[in-house]
């Protein structure tokens, strides 16, 4: 019976396993992820983008609304009516009344009343107020375009951003994961030496401590590409149980190339930065509604053209009652009203051009960070390629002498650290002068879609 028992809790054990492997792949699913196909998601997932497009939306249902102003008013009205009946001395003569016009005819018998109008109402002349509002709703609607696509330019950034920060989470992992290796060989040898009285047991411990130290470093790699997935699988829209692979390829190629000047730089934004020309459309619709401000110092002018019918059972019935004509019409309070609305207007175009003066300053001030960013980040290439080379002949040397015993432990283990260190500073070396090149083209309103060729 135990034995049978026995075999019963094996075999739930094996089934368990076996019900959770399908779980178990699929939470570890991985994904091989491009620079391009990360954009590309990142575009199509992204919230901010959705936001911009609501923002658009309504910019564009303003020109609706804009433009129905110049449309013609068309109204239908029409009542009918019970009432009692009511004491009627019409003052009128009728039928078989003596000559001295007193009532001497019985009064009609009126106890309903139904009336029907149609009205069309067409502006003719407002005081350039409806025009303005068009032009106006028409530039705002532009800058709100222009925001959008100032806003994607940003996803991409961004996406570029996480993108690097997974690689060099990678990167850190596989370098530090290659050391914790070195590091238990160095165990496992000074222990073998140790045991055969050739080294101190005060050096043994001091490996094993190194040993400690990077498996300590793995633990926060691990957590820091962890962080970094989540990151890019919420950028691009995936499961956040997708471990995504960065293709490394994207940051081992050549360092992208710019001739071109700081000066050079702050021109291209000035001509192509998206905020930029949203102001200028801004400070168009301003100047609009300034316009449109001051034409309620204008009268107003409009055609009308009318039809009504009445009926007063047993008293009285009208059809075929059509009218037209020209209406004028002045507010003489908009003398002291208006100019308030004017001088707001004004106000609204002067916050505009302070706007513009002042992203003016930020693009110079930015374009000559980003531009410095990228050259010290180009400079920083080389000097780690010659840091990888020198770490690691000083490693070898310092090897050699330990080996020989003209070279402490600690000699040794500072060494490795630096020769470690040189490749992680390599490896994220070249994902920085990636992205701030890309940084800059975004700073100078160039970086679109195919940014990410930029780095090709």
């Amino acid at each position: 019976m135990k034995l049978n028992s026995t075999y019963r809790r094996l075999w739930s054990l094996v089934v368990c396993v076996i019900l959770a492997i399908p779980y178990t792949s699929q939470a570890q699913d991985k994904k091989s992820l491009s620079l391009k196909e990360a954009i590309t998601l990142s575009i199509q997932n992204s919230k901010e983008l959705k936001l911009s497009k609501t923002r658009i939306d309504a910019a564009l249902a303003s020109i609706k609304t804009a433009n129905n102003a110049q449309l013609p008013d068309v109204s239908v009205s029409g009542s009918y009516l019970r009432i009692n009946e009511p004491n009627v001395d019409l003052k009128l003569k009728l039928g078989g009344s003596d000559s001295t016009g007193s009532g001497g005819g019985s009064s009609p018998k009126v106890n309903s009343l139904a009336y029907a109008m149609a009205t069309v109402s067409v502006p003719v002349f407002s005081g350039f107020i409806i025009q303005s509002q068009k032009e106006s709703a028409r530039y705002l609607a532009e800058a709100a375009k222009l925001d959008a696509d100032k806003d994607r330019e940003a996803v991409i950034q961004n996406t570029i951003n996480a993108y690097s920060n997974l690689y060099k989470a990678q990167q850190a992992v596989e370098l530090v994961r290659e050391n914790l290796k070195q590091q238990e060989q160095r165990v496992t040898d000074f222990t073998n030496l140790e045991k055969n009285g050739i080294i101190a047991r005060n050096d043994l411990l001091k490996v094993q401590l190194q040993q400690s130290n990077v498996e300590v470093s793995l633990a926060e790699a691990e957590s820091n590409l962890q962080l970094a997935n989540i990151a890019m699988a919420l950028l691009v829209g995936l499961p956040e149980t997708t471990t995504l692979v960065a293709d490394i390829t994207t940051f081992e190629q050549a360092a992208p190339g710019s001739t071109k000047a700081a000066a050079e730089w702050e021109q291209i934004a000035l001509q192509n930065r998206k905020d930029a020309a949203a102001l200028t459309s801004r400070e168009k619709a301003a100047n609009a509604g300034i316009k449109a401000a001051k034409g309620e110092y204008y009268p107003s002018l409009g055609f009308t053209a009318g039809y009504a019918a009445i009926s007063v059972p047993n008293a009285l019935t009208v059809t075929n009652a059509l009218n037209a004509g020209i209406g004028v019409k002045y507010n003489l309070s908009s003398f002291w009203k208006s100019g308030s609305k004017v001088t707001e207007a004004k106000v609204r175009l002067q916050e505009v051009q302070v706007n513009e003066e002042l992203l003016a300053d930020n693009i110079h001030l930015s374009i000559n960070k980003a531009y410095q960013q990228y050259l010290v980040n180009q400079k920083k290439i080389d000097a780690y390629q010659k840091a990888i080379d020198q770490a690691g002949e000083n490693y070898k040397i310092v090897k050699n002498k330990q080996e020989n015993n003209l070279a402490t432990t600690t000699d040794l283990l500072e060494a490795d650290v630096a020769n470690v260190q040189a490749k992680l500073n390599y490896a994220f070396a070249k994902a920085d002068v990636v992205v701030s090149y890309t940084k800059l083209l975004e700073t100078a309103g160039v970086l679109t879609e195919t940014g990410a060729e930029a780095i090709k």
